[in-house]
């Protein structure tokens, strides 16, 4: 009889950098939805960045805040958060987070070009 083990590589994750200025993004953002923005943050690119799913999509260029990256989430969607990966430090650079609001985008209180 044969046996074939199997051996599960434990993936590893990216560690979080956070731009300046995105302090000041989330207070524009009411406070009650901090939590809902980290968790999301830390489920949807923890271990996966750069893999393109419904909410998770690669920017066309140029992007607002040079980002490569968009994840999107929260009710109908209203929350963007723009970010580059860097695979060989393994990290996440959160450039920014934002609110939509129909056809804008606010960050910081401010209205951003699409």
């Amino acid at each position: 009889m044969v046996r074939i083990m199997t051996i599960m590589t434990r993936r590893q994750p990216y560690n979080f950098v956070y731009a300046r200025g995105v302090t000041e993004h989330l207070k524009s953002i009411e406070a009650k939805y901090d939590s809902l923005i980290r968790e999301k943050i830390d489920e949807q690119l923890r271990f996966e960045p750069t893999v393109e799913t419904k909410n998770r999509k690669p920017l066309r260029q140029p992007a607002a805040f040079e980002a490569q990256w968009e994840i999107r989430f929260g009710p109908d969607n209203r929350f963007r958060v723009l970010y580059d990966v860097d695979e060989e430090e393994r990290s996440v650079q959160i450039l920014a987070i934002g609110e939509k609001d129909g056809n804008r985008l606010i960050v910081g209180g401010e209205e951003i070009d699409l």
